[in-house]
């Protein structure tokens, strides 16, 4: 009966739960899903993490290549962000050029980045005006379940610090670069921007991680972008209906209190590899959240999984 009732009527049967202040798969409106993270889990890449927020799930991989610098920045790199939507990851993609989803989720990152200068890239430069670091970053989402946004941010920025770059010099007699593959070194990750997401239903109740499902009825989605110093760095908003300043506000209380679970777990997973043997991957959860005073946190548990 209540498979039935789904079908037929999806928005009535998510408003019979939102009535009692909780949702389809049981979480409260403030309650975050399971957040895993993986980090190494492409061995040909530079630098790799895996995420899942509940059954989505993204794997970014980094790919550095040598370049010229940009004629208009000679002492800069680049830092190239792709987000790629597949077939195998939901029905509602298509085979074929990126999506309007997937150009936007690129759009987004790259803008974070630029705003918030994660790494600075004159850091990327190895000798102006002759040759720079490009970091192509390629994000694929393997199970489309919504929250495609935080999933990518956090996914980018743990393979950022689990990139090794190796050493190169310019060869002053050839004016080559030359790569010393024996030296690596990683990158200086300057700032730590973390996303929230928030879905609004019937134009007055707010939820925290939303499903596809959820993402799909509602009248609008919003994307809050925080740094470690609580800073607010982005409010992404594509159209929908207006919120209130009391709930905009209750909004970014809650996205900095999420920057520092996360924050805590991409550091406990950066730490666990340094300890661990090579070739062993280290995986730890942040469990469900529920975010019901904003102001104070709620606890990371660590929890040591599977190692291939």
């Amino acid at each position: 009966m209540a498979a039935g009732f789904k079908t037929a009527e999806p928005l009535e049967y998510h408003r019979s739960f939102l009535k009692e202040n909780c949702r389809p798969d049981g979480r409260e409106l403030g309650e975050f899903r399971t957040t895993t993270l993986n980090i190494g889990s492409i061995s040909t890449a530079d630098g790799s993490a895996l995420v899942k927020i509940g059954n989505s799930t993204v794997i970014c991989g980094i790919k550095g290549e040598l370049a010229t610098p940009p004629t208009d920045a000679p002492n800069n790199g680049y830092i190239v962000p792709n987000v790629d939507l597949p077939p195998l990851c939901s029905s509602k993609f298509r085979p074929g050029p990126p999506g309007e989803q997937a150009q936007a989720a690129s759009q987004f990152i790259a803008d974070v980045f630029e705003s918030s200068e994660v790494i600075l890239k004159e850091e990327l430069c190895i000798e102006k005006e002759k040759v720079c670091w490009v970091l192509y970053c390629d994000i694929m989402c393997l199970d489309y379940d919504g929250n495609l946004l935080d999933a990518c941010l956090i996914a980018l920025l743990a393979a950022l610090r689990n990139v090794q770059l190796p050493e190169v010099s310019i060869n002053k007699e050839t004016d080559l670069a030359e790569v010393n593959p024996d030296r690596k070194r990683h990158l200086n990750v300057a700032r730590h921007p973390i996303s929230s997401s928030f879905a609004v239903f019937d134009d007055s109740i707010v939820i925290v991680d939303p499903t596809a499902e959820e993402e799909a009825l509602s009248t609008a989605m919003m994307t809050v972008v925080t740094d470690e110093d609580d800073t607010l760095c982005m409010l992404h908003k594509p159209g929908g209906t207006s919120l209130s300043s009391e709930k905009l506000q209750d909004c970014i209380n809650r996205a900095v209190t999420r920057n520092r679970e996360v924050g805590k777990l991409i550091n406990t997973v950066i730490q666990s590899v340094k300890t661990h043997k090579p070739l062993m991957f280290s995986l730890y959860k942040v469990m469900k959240t529920k975010m019901e005073e904003p102001s104070g946190g709620s606890s990371v548990k660590g929890v040591k999984g599977d190692t291939a």
